[in-house]
This record gives C-alpha cells, structure tokens and sequence, in this order.
C-alpha cells in the first residue's frame, strides 16, 4: 500500500514534467554544468599552454614538438571521461539552487491556497546545494571499498546509500520552506523509513543515462507531494 502510494507522488511528478518552470530549473542546471565544465576544460588547455613549452630537447630524441598538442588532446579526453562521472552530482548541486522553483511550481498546480513563505536566500542555497555535493561525492568514494568488497550487492548498497542521502535531502529542502529547520529535521525523523525508502526508489533511475539528469527536478516534485501528504493537515489555515 504504501509503495502504490509513493509511486503515486512520483506519478504526479511525472505528469508535470511538462510545465514550464520545470523545464526552466532543469535548463538553468544543466547549462551551469556544462559551461562549469568548459571552463575547467579551458582553463587546463591554458595551463598547458602557459607553463609548457612548445619544443623542448630529450637526451637521445632530440627535439621534441608535440608535447603540447598531446597534452591539449589528452586533457579532451579525460574531460570527457570526467564528465560522466562529475555530470550527474554537479548538475545536481546546480539543480539544487532552482529547486525552490519546483516545489512552487507543484503548490500551486496541485495544493492551492497555502500560505505563502519567505524565499530562502541565494547564500543558503548554495551553501546547502554545495554542501549535498560534497556528501554524496565524499559518501560515494567511501562506499567504493563496499562496491569492489562485496560486488555482487554493489547495486544494493548503492541504491541504499544514495536513497538515504537523495531521501534526506529532498524532503528536507522541501520541508524546509514550511517548518523551518528545526520543524523539518523533526518532520525528517517521523517519517524517516518512507523518506528512505522513496529515495531508494529515486536512486534506482540515477543509474540511467540521461534519465539521470532528471532526477534531481523529479526529486523535488516527488518529495513536495510527499510531504504535503504527510504534513500538508497541519498547514493549511483554519477557516475563518
């Protein structure tokens, strides 16, 4: 029952891909993540260029003149190779900073007439975005000992890891805006198996490509329905 309920939050989730401002949130992150990424790309081909000469003499070669063009080639490639990696949390943390917009893109289509809340600030935006990012990076190069360990039960571990964290973060994010900090970490804690266990489900696509990318506006949207299920009574005005 309670799976066919949670599946129900990302159906509805889902279904609203189409509006406008989740597409705006999923450009601005995806945008932010490839030019951040040319940037790094070029900075390193500057790199090359300013620090390494473009012949040099080896004992027993003579005069070398390609090393700069390979060095230029090779860090191509091994962006490339990076970006696949770095592609999914990166976007994720620069997500991270729109998905305010997502949350009320979900409120106003499906839960009129909350009372309004206070925009976070951008500093406590980027601070929490940035912060996820090194979490879930630092907690995944841990967990890589587990993977090479017990490969078998790799897919296991990972799914639980990141659904936990994904779980955790996105309900927090969402519960946030309406209870404050204090009021969402205890909201966390009361519902804390279902978080889990929704963020597992959310993690099972972060093994997709380009599904992947998806996931962080999908996250918002399932979590906001979720937490509206489960706290959504108490926020409501009475009736005058």
């Amino acid at each position: 029952m309670g799976d066919r309920i949670m599946f129900g939050d990302f159906s509805k989730a889902l279904v609203q891909l189409g509006d406008r401002r989740f597409q705006s949130v999923l450009l601005k992150g995806l945008g932010l993540t490839i030019a951040l990424l040319i940037a790094i790309y070029l900075a390193f081909v500057w790199i090359i260029g300013a620090f390494v000469p473009d012949t040099f003499s080896l004992p027993f070669i003579g005069q070398v003149t390609w090393i700069d063009d390979a060095l230029s080639i090779g860090s191509f490639f091994l962006m490339i190779g990076l970006s696949v990696f770095l592609m999914v949390p990166v976007a994720s943390a620069f997500t991270g900073i729109f998905l305010e917009e997502v949350s009320e893109a979900v409120e106003d289509r499906h839960y009129p007439g909350l009372p309004e809340v206070p925009r976070q600030s951008i500093v406590d935006i980027v601070v929490d975005s940035l912060s996820f990012l090194g979490v879930i990076i630092v907690a995944n190069v841990i967990a890589l000992v587990l993977y090479l360990v017990l490969n078998v039960a790799a897919p296991l571990i990972f799914w639980a890891l990141n659904g936990f964290l994904l779980g955790r973060e996105y309900f927090q994010m969402v519960a946030i805006r309406r209870l404050g900090r204090e009021g969402a970490k205890a909201a966390r804690k009361r519902h804390m198996p279902e978080i889990w266990l929704a963020g597992a489900l959310m993690a099972i696509p972060l093994t997709i490509p380009v599904v992947n990318l998806l996931i962080p506006v999908l996250g918002a949207a399932t979590f906001t329905h979720m937490f509206m299920r489960l706290e959504g009574d108490k926020l409501r005005q009475p009736a005058l």
